[in-house]
């Protein structure tokens, strides 16, 4: 179970972390890079409100390596359809390969 709520935890983490780190660039382009950087905090506050506790209750389950590379793979999941459908960017062939590698990564970190 803490497996599962780790996931999901992260899971939202990650899309706020999503748009602190890139929701910018769509919606305050055409502002200073410091107002920005705050409105990019103030999301990224909520970010880490959700990631610690999801971090906490992960190390319960899975070491450190498997909490991260897991981390990483959520990112993904959650970058590919913010950038086609928020950030209306086309979907590419690399996508699918980030994908495979990381769950090399994945097979290779869980791997007994």
């Amino acid at each position: 179970m803490p497996i599962v709520k780790t996931v999901i935890l992260l899971a939202l983490s990650n899309v706020f972390m999503t748009f602190a780190w890139y929701g910018h660039l769509r919606n305050y382009s055409d502002r200073k890079w410091y107002i920005a950087a705050v409105a990019s905090w103030c999301i990224a506050l909520f970010e880490y409100l959700i990631q610690v506790p999801a971090n906490r209750i992960g190390y319960t389950a899975l070491n450190l390596s498997q909490l991260k590379i897991m981390q990483e793979v959520i990112a993904l999941v959650v970058f590919v359809p913010f950038c086609i459908l928020y950030m209306n960017q086309p979907l590419k062939l690399n996508y699918l390969w980030a994908g495979l590698c990381l769950m090399g990564a994945v097979f290779f970190i869980f791997k007994g």
